[in-house]
């Protein structure tokens, strides 16, 4: 963003280009995508539980400026009499990852053998005598021709289908962001921007969703009746305007079809006009109102990039708005089921069974109790955007440290999914209580979880809902917060909430009817 504000400033007069305020502030700018990999290592060594400082220094080893130089010196350099592949490590993903993966198994192996004495500095230096030699030997190469092929294998598609593919790729963005699957492009168009300068299909396609998204929900806000769903799609059409999309994606269009409708389709036709035209970002950022410049070119090449862009922003948000208000009807009355169906990206795959749902009595407040031992956090320190911008209800986590769920207060089962990772619990105010039981866990398919209930059941406060093995689960990867959320806030509220140790059967919060 800051190299596409210089550029947009040195266009309108605003700031000389040949200027040492200009070169300090284009270099910053470039600083986070030079030093990517040192990025990359630090996310990949959090996500795999290792020593972030020893991943960044031996991936920061391959960028340093002798090893740089040695690298790219007539005729090359040997280690160990093998011939080292010429690459410029900087920009790069690939390498990265795959040095932070290796040192995975090294440090995994070395903390299992040595004794724990010297562990505190044998091992981060056997990491470096290991890692970074077969880095540059072996996985360096292979990570960044793994790249270089990536690249070009996307970009032959898109030399085939051409502005087609723009519109496709935007088609199918929202139900890959569901999934998680969009995450897959993001290499791919750093790599582009690193190589090329530029990128000419994740991003176009990005801008002719994220826009579509808010098109759509300017469109529910405007033919809704209920005022829950009315500022929730306000909220979200505002912050998918500005290239947000979670709250847009979870908390409005995937769990109304006629919306998705006009989503897909809005896609669709920017995504053709932005193909046709031939957008190209320059940066990497989510494209949205805010971050227009990302389409200008600093080199000044292609002038009417972004006025093209802005073409695609107006024809995504007027198509998507334009459809959606035609097509939108207020659906009726959803459970809790439907919100874990089509909410977070957790439980996208859930599929929603029939819920059987209690009508409120005249009970007005319920008190829950905890649901396991633990510790409680509040919502927005969750792991997940959909949980922790509170997409799909108000309401507090708690990290488990035993693996039992139990009843919070008294209510009706109305929600075990096929994947056994989430209850749902009608209470006898009308509340439904979601209990998501980990970060992305319906991907286990129901591995490590037994439910005792089913929809329909009674329960009474303390009775066991379903039973997790804990360290399974987070042996396998899975974040075990588990948030307990009311999914049907626009009629309750929440109150009294509890921080900190807790045992199961301890106050945790009040849901009170407004």
């Amino acid at each position: 963003m800051l190299k596409a504000l210089l550029s947009l400033f040195s266009m309108l007069g605003w700031m000389d280009s040949k200027s040492s305020v200009y070169t300090i502030f284009l270099a910053i700018g470039d600083a986070p995508l030079y030093f990517l990999p040192l990025l990359v290592a630090a996310t990949a060594a959090k996500r795999l539980k290792i020593n972030q400082l020893v991943a960044i220094s031996a991936v920061s080893a391959l960028m340093i400026p002798n090893i740089t130089a040695a690298l790219s010196a007539e005729g090359g350099t040997k280690l160990f009499g093998f011939t080292l592949q010429n690459i410029t490590y900087a920009y790069q993903v690939f390498p990265a990852l795959l040095s932070v993966l290796f040192l995975y198994f090294v440090e995994r192996l070395f903390n299992k053998y040595t004794p724990k004495a010297i562990r505190i500095f044998f091992v981060p230096m056997m990491c470096f005598v290991i890692v970074v030699p077969v880095t540059l030997l072996l996985l360096g190469p292979l990570g960044y021709n793994a790249g270089t092929l990536l690249t070009a294998f996307i970009l032959a598609v898109y030399s085939k289908l051409g502005f087609i593919a723009v519109a496709l790729l935007a088609m199918v963005l929202p139900f890959c962001i569901a999934i998680g699957m969009h995450k897959a492009f993001i290499p791919y168009a750093l790599a582009a921007l690193a190589q090329a300068g530029s990128e000419l299909l994740y991003m176009p396609a990005s801008l002719a969703h994220n826009i579509s998204e808010s098109g759509a929900c300017f469109a529910v806000f405007l033919r809704t009746k209920d005022q829950n769903l009315k500022a929730t799609a306000l909220s979200a059409a505002i912050s998918a305007l500005f290239g947000i999309t979670e709250p847009a994606l979870y908390g409005v269009t995937l769990q109304h079809k006629r919306a998705m409708t006009g989503v897909v389709a809005g896609s669709g036709i920017a995504g053709l006009t932005i193909g046709l035209l031939g957008v190209q970002a320059f940066t990497a950022v989510g494209p949205g109102l805010a971050s227009m410049p990302m389409f200008i070119d600093p080199n000044g090449k292609l002038t009417n990039n972004l006025t093209y862009a802005f073409i695609g922003f107006a024809v995504a948000i007027l198509a998507s708005f334009l459809i959606t208000l035609i097509l939108f009807k207020d659906p009726a009355k959803t459970s809790v089921a439907a919100t874990v169906s089509a909410g977070a990206p957790s439980a996208a795959s859930t599929p929603a069974p029939t819920a059987t749902v209690m009508p409120a009595s005249d009970v007005v407040d319920v008190q829950l109790a905890s649901p396991m031992d633990g510790t409680v956090i509040p919502l927005d320190k969750v792991a997940d955007d959909v949980f922790a911008g509170k997409v799909l209800g108000d309401g507090l986590a708690v990290t488990p440290i035993t693996g039992e769920l139990r009843a919070p207060a008294a209510g009706t089962v109305c929600m075990v999914p096929d994947s056994r990772h989430a209850i749902g619990l009608a209470l006898d105010n009308g509340a439904e209580i979601l209990m998501h039981v980990g970060l992305d866990t319906v991907k286990l398919q129901g591995a490590h979880f037994t439910t005792n209930v089913k929809v329909g059941d009674r329960v009474n406060a303390g009775d066991l809902l379903l039973t997790f093995d804990r360290d399974a689960i987070t042996k396998a990867g899975y974040d075990l917060t588990t948030p307990i959320v009311v999914a049907n806030g626009g009629r309750y509220a929440v109150t009294g909430t509890h921080e900190g140790p807790v045992k199961t059967g301890d106050a945790l919060y009040t849901v009170i009817t407004k």
